[in-house]
Order: C-alpha cells, then sequence, then structure tokens
C-alpha cells in the first residue's frame, strides 16, 4: 500500500474556483448529495442560518440530490421529511442527478446514509473536479473506500470523511499531544448492527474513529470478542506493543487514553458544527485534514474485527486486510 502524499488541489484550481463564487463573497456553494439523515438539515442549519448560535461563515448550501435506500427502513422512511425541510425552510434548490447538482456548486458533502451507494455517487463529483467530504460510513466497504481514494488521486480532487468525533476538544488535545504518547485508549459508542454493512461500518465507526484520533495508524492485528455483559469488544494491538480498544455501549459516546502525561476522557459527542467547521476550511485550502492512510487503516481495522468474528475470535492483521486491495496504489 503506496500512498505518496495527502490529496490537495493545485493552486490554480483553488484560485479558479473562488473567482467564479458568486461577487457576494468568497461564500462557497454547497451541493448536498443523499437527504436520508439528520446531517443533511442539522449541517444546512449551521451553514445557511446566521443566527444558528454555531452559525459557520463561508458557504451556504444551495443544491441537492435525494437519493435514498429502498432496503433500509432508516432511509426510506425519512428522505422525503428531509427533503421538503431543505426545499421549504433553507430554499435548497433539489435536482433529479447528482451531474445537475455539480454543475450549480464549489463542493459537495455526500451525506447518504447508506455507505454501498457512496463510490457511485462520488464518481461523477470527482469528474465534475469539486471537492469532496464523505459522511460516515465513508463507503460500505475497505475496496470501495480504497477505489474512492484512487479516483480522487487521478483526478487531483480532494477528498476526505469522518465522524464527528474526531473533533471533540479533549480527543484533539490528545491527538496534538496533550499526553505526549498514547500508550493505551478504549473508546465506546453505539454499535447497532445493519445486515447491509460490515458490524462496525453502521455505527460502531463512531467510538473507532475517536480511537484512531488518538491512537493514530500503526495497528498491527484485531481480535473481537464480547465485554462481560455481551456486548461487542474488539481490541487492536500497535506494532509498538500499544493498545486500542472499542467497545459497543449502551449509549452515549466516549472513552479513555492514558499516555506519557497522564490520562484523559476522549470520545465525547459535542456536535456537528466542530465537523463541519473543518469540512468548509478543507473546501477552501484543498488540503484534507485526515490522510488516505488513516482512513483505510481504520477501514481495514473494522474488516478485521468482522473476520475476526467469523474466525471465532482469532487474531486478525491489518496486512492481511490491505492486501486484498494490493492491486489499488494511491
Amino acid at each position: 500500500m503506496i500512498i505518496n502524499h495527502p490529496l490537495k488541489l493545485s493552486l490554480p484550481f483553488i484560485a479558479a474556483t473562488f473567482l467564479s463564487l458568486p461577487t457576494s463573497a468568497a461564500e462557497l456553494r454547497i451541493g448536498l448529495i443523499g437527504l436520508d439523515t439528520s446531517h443533511v438539515t442539522a449541517f444546512t442549519a449551521l451553514l445557511n442560518n446566521t443566527e444558528h448560535p454555531n452559525h459557520i461563515s463561508g458557504a451556504k448550501v444551495v443544491a441537492a440530490y435525494k437519493g435514498g435506500s429502498p432496503d433500509i427502513e432508516s432511509s426510506w422512511s425519512r428522505v422525503d421529511g428531509y427533503t421538503e425541510e431543505l426545499r421549504s425552510k433553507f430554499g435548497v434548490q433539489i435536482y433529479e442527478t447528482i451531474a445537475e447538482v455539480c454543475e450549480h456548486v464549489d463542493a459537495v458533502m455526500i451525506e447518504s446514509v447508506d455507505g454501498r451507494p457512496h463510490l457511485d455517487q462520488a464518481r461523477p463529483v470527482i469528474q465534475a473536479k469539486k471537492p469532496l467530504f464523505i459522511d460516515k460510513p465513508m463507503a460500505a466497504s475497505l475496496r470501495d473506500v480504497a477505489e474512492i481514494f484512487r479516483l480522487a488521486k487521478e483526478n487531483g480532487v480532494p477528498v476526505f470523511s469522518s465522524s464527528s468525533l474526531r473533533y471533540g476538544k479533549s480527543t484533539q488535545a490528545v491527538r496534538n499531544g496533550a499526553l505526549g504518547k498514547v500508550t493505551h485508549a478504549e473508546t465506546f459508542s453505539p454499535s447497532p448492527i445493519e445486515k447491509t454493512h460490515p458490524d462496525l461500518f453502521w455505527y460502531g465507526i463512531h467510538g473507532v474513529e475517536s480511537l484512531y484520533t488518538v491512537m493514530g495508524t500503526g495497528c498491527e492485528s484485531v481480535r473481537r470478542g464480547t465485554s462481560s455483559d455481551g456486548k461487542i469488544e474488539v481490541v487492536g494491538t500497535w506494532r509498538d506493543g500499544r493498545t486500542g480498544i472499542f467497545r459497543e455501549g449502551p449509549k452515549g459516546y466516549g472513552g479513555l487514553a492514558k499516555g506519557e502525561k497522564g490520562e484523559l476522557e476522549v470520545g465525547a459527542y459535542e456536535g456537528y458544527h466542530p465537523l463541519v467547521a473543518e469540512v468548509i476550511q478543507f473546501f477552501q485550502t484543498g488540503v484534507a485534514p485526515v490522510s488516505p492512510e488513516e482512513t483505510l487503516e481504520l477501514f481495514a481495522f473494522m474488516e478485521a474485527a468482522d473476520a475476526s468474528k467469523e474466525r471465532g475470535g482469532a487474531s486478525v492483521s491489518i496486512s492481511e486486510m490491505l492486501q486484498r486491495i494490493k492491486a489499488t496504489r494511491y
């Protein structure tokens, strides 16, 4: 697996993008793909409502594509309601195709709650050369994640994906060195199972994202078992002997990181605005705040957890998961 550098826009491309913006200000026009999650209305409120207490300036949602998955109840039962709210409350124009959305925006957020269509939804966005944020899960398989990154690099389009849990204050403080080197971390989040996705991809990804934020890359093997109360427990061993553990929790988000300088609670949910602010900065600069390497390893961790489950709790190497996509280069 070779990733030479973070994905970023060239300076001429950035300049061309801003020169094409409305003359009122360098206000980015944002398009949403997939309107079957509460994220679309929450994110739009942060950007479009100047009276919002956490209003984020510099961008506005102006266009969207409805999407929706007929075999996931939480998708088809909500997509019409969120679509109408975007149209009537925020004045967002709804288009029939993703290509049409791309014609009217400067950057795109893929928000479909279902990770399976994300690769196909990303293709026309990348072809249109629009900076792209993909909400969790980035895809429903490690292979699709790898293909999105391949297409993005091939076309010079910046892309990244993240859960909002990555941007909790304490979690970011630990990532930025508050504890020195982190030697051990444990995180938890709800992890309901959706039959169309590997177990952790659907919701457990939140806790795994927090774990990777504080531990960083370098996990070598994963072993999945159950906690004393019968919940999912996944133990990762890093190459330098450090350990990171994800546990399914009954409710809420949290965890604890231990390092050279002590320990701190991590993994708390602190709203969507820190993530959305990071996404807008990404759109403005073209520099992805999370590397492809980290996202790929995070997804390999979750796929390895599924493989460990299938093998009765045996240890599964991250390299085995990445070997499955070895034909893809970045």
